[in-house]
Protein backbone atom coordinates (compact mmCIF):
# COMPACT_ATOMS: atom_id res chain seq x y z
CA UNK A 1 0.00 0.00 0.00
CA UNK A 2 1.27 3.53 -0.77
CA UNK A 3 1.55 6.10 2.00
CA UNK A 4 -2.15 6.76 2.77
CA UNK A 5 -1.82 10.54 3.01
CA UNK A 6 0.33 10.84 -0.12
CA UNK A 7 -2.16 8.66 -1.99
CA UNK A 8 -5.07 10.83 -0.86
CA UNK A 9 -3.27 14.02 -1.92
CA UNK A 10 -2.68 12.46 -5.34
CA UNK A 11 -6.37 11.58 -5.60
CA UNK A 12 -7.31 15.17 -4.79
CA UNK A 13 -5.24 16.54 -7.70
CA UNK A 14 -8.04 16.90 -10.21
CA UNK A 15 -7.53 17.02 -13.95
CA UNK A 16 -9.22 19.80 -15.90
CA UNK A 17 -11.01 18.15 -18.83
CA UNK A 18 -13.23 20.93 -20.17
CA UNK A 19 -13.05 24.70 -20.65
CA UNK A 20 -16.73 25.58 -20.44
CA UNK A 21 -17.94 29.08 -19.72
CA UNK A 22 -19.35 28.08 -16.32
CA UNK A 23 -23.00 28.34 -17.34
CA UNK A 24 -25.55 25.63 -16.62
CA UNK A 25 -25.43 24.67 -20.29
CA UNK A 26 -21.62 24.67 -20.48
CA UNK A 27 -20.06 24.07 -17.02
CA UNK A 28 -16.35 23.76 -16.35
CA UNK A 29 -15.28 20.12 -16.06
CA UNK A 30 -12.74 18.35 -13.85
CA UNK A 31 -12.03 14.67 -13.32
CA UNK A 32 -10.73 12.63 -10.40
CA UNK A 33 -10.20 9.06 -9.28
CA UNK A 34 -11.00 7.45 -5.92
CA UNK A 35 -9.27 6.14 -2.84
CA UNK A 36 -9.73 2.40 -2.42
CA UNK A 37 -12.34 1.52 0.21
CA UNK A 38 -12.93 -1.92 1.75
CA UNK A 39 -16.68 -1.32 1.27
CA UNK A 40 -16.23 -1.27 -2.50
CA UNK A 41 -17.98 2.12 -2.75
CA UNK A 42 -16.67 5.66 -3.07
CA UNK A 43 -16.29 7.35 0.32
CA UNK A 44 -18.63 10.34 0.53
CA UNK A 45 -16.06 12.61 2.18
CA UNK A 46 -13.76 12.11 -0.79
CA UNK A 47 -16.43 13.34 -3.23
CA UNK A 48 -17.12 16.35 -1.00
CA UNK A 49 -13.44 17.26 -0.86
CA UNK A 50 -13.02 16.88 -4.62
CA UNK A 51 -16.13 18.98 -5.27
CA UNK A 52 -14.78 21.75 -3.01
CA UNK A 53 -11.45 21.71 -4.84
CA UNK A 54 -13.11 21.73 -8.27
CA UNK A 55 -15.25 24.73 -7.32
CA UNK A 56 -12.24 26.45 -5.77
CA UNK A 57 -10.36 26.19 -9.08
CA UNK A 58 -12.95 28.50 -10.68
CA UNK A 59 -13.16 31.39 -8.19
CA UNK A 60 -11.07 34.61 -8.13
CA UNK A 61 -7.78 34.44 -6.25
CA UNK A 62 -8.02 35.14 -2.53
CA UNK A 63 -11.52 33.70 -2.05
CA UNK A 64 -11.83 30.66 0.22
CA UNK A 65 -14.83 28.42 0.90
CA UNK A 66 -16.86 29.43 3.94
CA UNK A 67 -19.84 27.11 3.45
CA UNK A 68 -21.15 24.16 1.49
CA UNK A 69 -24.48 22.38 1.28
CA UNK A 70 -24.57 19.06 -0.53
CA UNK A 71 -26.78 16.04 -1.15
CA UNK A 72 -25.49 12.52 -1.71
CA UNK A 73 -27.75 11.19 -4.45
CA UNK A 74 -26.31 7.81 -5.43
CA UNK A 75 -23.52 5.51 -4.28
CA UNK A 76 -20.33 5.95 -6.27
CA UNK A 77 -18.28 3.16 -7.82
CA UNK A 78 -14.52 2.72 -7.51
CA UNK A 79 -14.12 1.34 -11.02
CA UNK A 80 -14.58 4.56 -13.02
CA UNK A 81 -13.42 8.19 -12.58
CA UNK A 82 -15.70 10.89 -11.23
CA UNK A 83 -16.46 13.95 -13.37
CA UNK A 84 -17.10 17.29 -11.65
CA UNK A 85 -19.19 19.88 -13.49
CA UNK A 86 -18.93 23.37 -11.97
CA UNK A 87 -21.44 26.15 -12.66
CA UNK A 88 -20.55 29.76 -11.85
CA UNK A 89 -23.71 30.96 -10.11
CA UNK A 90 -22.41 34.37 -9.03
CA UNK A 91 -19.25 36.43 -8.59
CA UNK A 92 -19.95 39.47 -6.43
CA UNK A 93 -17.64 42.05 -4.90
CA UNK A 94 -16.93 39.81 -1.88
CA UNK A 95 -18.59 36.42 -2.48
CA UNK A 96 -18.62 33.77 -5.18
CA UNK A 97 -21.16 30.94 -5.40
CA UNK A 98 -20.72 27.68 -7.31
CA UNK A 99 -22.87 24.63 -8.03
CA UNK A 100 -20.93 21.39 -8.48
CA UNK A 101 -22.27 18.05 -9.67
CA UNK A 102 -20.18 14.91 -9.21
CA UNK A 103 -21.10 12.53 -12.04
CA UNK A 104 -20.59 8.85 -12.82
CA UNK A 105 -22.18 6.98 -15.75
CA UNK A 106 -23.95 10.20 -16.75
CA UNK A 107 -25.79 10.56 -13.42
CA UNK A 108 -25.01 12.78 -10.41
CA UNK A 109 -23.82 11.07 -7.25
CA UNK A 110 -23.45 14.40 -5.39
CA UNK A 111 -24.97 17.84 -5.92
CA UNK A 112 -23.37 20.68 -3.94
CA UNK A 113 -23.53 24.45 -3.69
CA UNK A 114 -20.57 26.20 -2.10
CA UNK A 115 -19.84 29.81 -1.28
CA UNK A 116 -16.45 31.56 -1.23
CA UNK A 117 -15.46 34.88 0.34
CA UNK A 118 -12.54 37.28 0.36
CA UNK A 119 -10.83 37.85 3.71
CA UNK A 120 -12.77 40.61 5.50
CA UNK A 121 -13.05 42.10 8.96
CA UNK A 122 -16.19 42.08 11.10
CA UNK A 123 -17.76 41.10 14.41
CA UNK A 124 -15.75 38.44 16.25
CA UNK A 125 -17.42 35.82 18.44
CA UNK A 126 -16.91 32.09 18.98
CA UNK A 127 -18.06 29.34 21.32
CA UNK A 128 -15.52 28.08 23.82
CA UNK A 129 -13.99 24.62 23.53
CA UNK A 130 -15.13 22.25 26.30
CA UNK A 131 -12.63 20.54 28.53
CA UNK A 132 -11.07 17.48 26.92
CA UNK A 133 -8.04 15.30 27.65
CA UNK A 134 -5.09 16.05 25.34
CA UNK A 135 -4.86 13.78 22.29
CA UNK A 136 -1.67 12.20 23.60
CA UNK A 137 -3.70 10.74 26.49
CA UNK A 138 -6.42 9.21 24.27
CA UNK A 139 -6.06 5.76 22.59
CA UNK A 140 -5.79 5.83 18.79
CA UNK A 141 -7.44 3.61 16.19
CA UNK A 142 -4.08 1.87 15.86
CA UNK A 143 -4.10 1.10 19.59
CA UNK A 144 -7.61 -0.37 19.37
CA UNK A 145 -7.48 -2.14 15.99
CA UNK A 146 -3.79 -2.62 15.20
CA UNK A 147 -3.68 -6.25 16.29
CA UNK A 148 -6.84 -7.38 14.46
CA UNK A 149 -6.34 -9.25 11.17
CA UNK A 150 -9.39 -8.00 9.28
CA UNK A 151 -9.45 -5.81 6.14
CA UNK A 152 -11.63 -3.08 7.68
CA UNK A 153 -9.60 -3.06 10.91
CA UNK A 154 -6.38 -2.80 8.89
CA UNK A 155 -7.85 0.02 6.82
CA UNK A 156 -8.84 2.10 9.86
CA UNK A 157 -5.63 1.43 11.77
CA UNK A 158 -2.98 1.45 9.02
CA UNK A 159 -4.35 2.68 5.70
CA UNK A 160 -6.37 5.75 6.70
CA UNK A 161 -4.91 9.19 5.86
CA UNK A 162 -6.16 10.50 9.22
CA UNK A 163 -5.48 9.51 12.81
CA UNK A 164 -8.55 9.39 15.07
CA UNK A 165 -8.64 9.31 18.86
CA UNK A 166 -12.07 8.92 20.48
CA UNK A 167 -12.41 10.44 23.95
CA UNK A 168 -14.17 7.84 26.11
CA UNK A 169 -13.77 4.99 23.62
CA UNK A 170 -14.61 4.27 19.99
CA UNK A 171 -17.45 2.31 18.37
CA UNK A 172 -15.18 0.17 16.17
CA UNK A 173 -15.68 -3.08 18.09
CA UNK A 174 -18.98 -2.59 19.90
CA UNK A 175 -21.49 -0.10 21.33
CA UNK A 176 -20.97 2.41 24.10
CA UNK A 177 -21.72 0.77 27.46
CA UNK A 178 -23.27 4.06 28.60
CA UNK A 179 -25.34 5.28 25.62
CA UNK A 180 -25.22 9.04 25.09
CA UNK A 181 -26.04 11.47 22.28
CA UNK A 182 -22.61 13.11 22.18
CA UNK A 183 -18.92 12.36 21.79
CA UNK A 184 -15.54 14.06 21.27
CA UNK A 185 -12.90 12.95 18.77
CA UNK A 186 -9.37 14.23 18.18
CA UNK A 187 -8.29 14.05 14.55
CA UNK A 188 -5.34 15.03 12.35
CA UNK A 189 -3.75 13.92 9.10
CA UNK A 190 -0.86 11.47 9.21
CA UNK A 191 1.67 14.02 7.96
CA UNK A 192 2.18 17.55 6.74
CA UNK A 193 -0.01 18.77 3.86
CA UNK A 194 1.58 22.16 3.16
CA UNK A 195 0.06 25.61 3.46
CA UNK A 196 -2.71 25.68 0.81
CA UNK A 197 -5.75 26.76 2.84
CA UNK A 198 -8.20 25.56 0.16
CA UNK A 199 -6.66 22.09 0.44
CA UNK A 200 -6.86 22.14 4.25
CA UNK A 201 -10.56 23.04 4.13
CA UNK A 202 -11.25 20.35 1.53
CA UNK A 203 -9.39 17.79 3.65
CA UNK A 204 -11.55 18.70 6.62
CA UNK A 205 -14.62 17.91 4.51
CA UNK A 206 -12.97 14.60 3.63
CA UNK A 207 -12.15 13.66 7.22
CA UNK A 208 -15.32 14.66 9.03
CA UNK A 209 -17.66 12.41 7.05
CA UNK A 210 -16.30 9.31 8.79
CA UNK A 211 -17.49 10.38 12.26
CA UNK A 212 -20.55 12.60 11.75
CA UNK A 213 -23.16 9.89 12.41
CA UNK A 214 -21.39 8.21 15.33
CA UNK A 215 -23.33 10.07 18.08
CA UNK A 216 -26.51 8.52 16.67
CA UNK A 217 -24.98 5.05 16.91
CA UNK A 218 -23.73 5.83 20.39
CA UNK A 219 -27.15 6.95 21.64
CA UNK A 220 -28.98 3.97 20.10
CA UNK A 221 -26.63 1.34 21.56
CA UNK A 222 -25.37 0.31 18.13
CA UNK A 223 -21.91 0.43 16.56
CA UNK A 224 -20.06 -0.06 13.29
CA UNK A 225 -20.15 -3.84 13.82
CA UNK A 226 -23.86 -4.16 14.64
CA UNK A 227 -25.12 -7.05 12.44
CA UNK A 228 -26.84 -5.96 9.20
CA UNK A 229 -26.71 -2.25 10.07
CA UNK A 230 -26.99 -0.02 6.98
CA UNK A 231 -25.49 3.49 7.09
CA UNK A 232 -25.26 6.15 4.38
CA UNK A 233 -24.79 9.92 4.35
CA UNK A 234 -27.77 11.75 2.87
CA UNK A 235 -26.76 15.40 3.04
CA UNK A 236 -23.94 17.50 4.44
CA UNK A 237 -23.61 21.13 5.48
CA UNK A 238 -20.39 22.77 6.56
CA UNK A 239 -19.26 26.23 7.62
CA UNK A 240 -15.60 27.21 7.92
CA UNK A 241 -15.23 30.08 10.37
CA UNK A 242 -11.46 30.53 10.42
CA UNK A 243 -8.33 29.13 8.83
CA UNK A 244 -7.69 25.52 9.74
CA UNK A 245 -4.77 23.10 9.66
CA UNK A 246 -5.78 19.46 9.35
CA UNK A 247 -2.20 18.35 10.01
CA UNK A 248 -2.53 19.65 13.57
CA UNK A 249 -4.89 18.16 16.17
CA UNK A 250 -8.54 19.18 15.84
CA UNK A 251 -11.23 18.35 18.40
CA UNK A 252 -14.63 17.38 17.00
CA UNK A 253 -17.30 18.09 19.64
CA UNK A 254 -20.30 16.17 18.37
CA UNK A 255 -23.99 15.71 19.16
CA UNK A 256 -27.09 14.05 17.76
CA UNK A 257 -30.34 15.92 18.27
CA UNK A 258 -32.76 13.49 16.64
CA UNK A 259 -33.19 10.07 15.03
CA UNK A 260 -36.42 8.84 13.42
CA UNK A 261 -37.74 7.18 10.28
CA UNK A 262 -34.45 5.46 9.53
CA UNK A 263 -32.64 8.82 9.57
CA UNK A 264 -30.53 10.68 12.13
CA UNK A 265 -29.02 14.14 12.41
CA UNK A 266 -25.46 14.67 13.60
CA UNK A 267 -23.70 17.96 14.32
CA UNK A 268 -20.17 18.99 15.21
CA UNK A 269 -18.19 22.01 16.32
CA UNK A 270 -14.50 21.75 15.44
CA UNK A 271 -11.79 23.36 17.56
CA UNK A 272 -8.06 23.78 17.07
CA UNK A 273 -6.01 22.52 20.00
CA UNK A 274 -5.58 26.10 21.27
CA UNK A 275 -9.37 26.39 21.64
CA UNK A 276 -10.11 28.33 18.43
CA UNK A 277 -13.44 27.40 16.81
CA UNK A 278 -12.62 26.73 13.16
CA UNK A 279 -15.74 25.06 11.73
CA UNK A 280 -19.29 23.85 12.29
CA UNK A 281 -20.82 20.84 10.53
CA UNK A 282 -24.21 19.12 10.21
CA UNK A 283 -25.11 15.89 8.47
CA UNK A 284 -28.24 13.76 8.12
CA UNK A 285 -27.75 10.11 7.42
CA UNK A 286 -29.72 6.94 6.80
CA UNK A 287 -29.27 4.45 9.63
CA UNK A 288 -31.27 1.24 9.39
CA UNK A 289 -31.07 -1.67 11.81
CA UNK A 290 -33.30 -4.66 10.87
CA UNK A 291 -34.00 -5.57 14.49
CA UNK A 292 -35.34 -2.09 15.30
Amino acid sequence: MPNPLHHLLDVLRLERVGDGDGSAADPEHFRGVSVHQPTGRVYGGQVLAQAVLAAGRTVPDGRLPHSLHGYFLRPGGLDVPIDFAVERLRDGRSFSARRTHAIQHGKPILSMISSFQELQGGIEHASRMPDAPPPEDVPSALDVLGGIDHPIARFWSHHSAFELRHVGGSLYLGPDHEPKDHQMVWMRSRGDVGDDQLLHRALMAYACDQVMLEPILRQSGTSWVTPDISIASLDHAMWWHRDVRVDEWLLYVQSASSAQGGRGLGAARVFAQDGTLVASIAQEGMIRVPAM
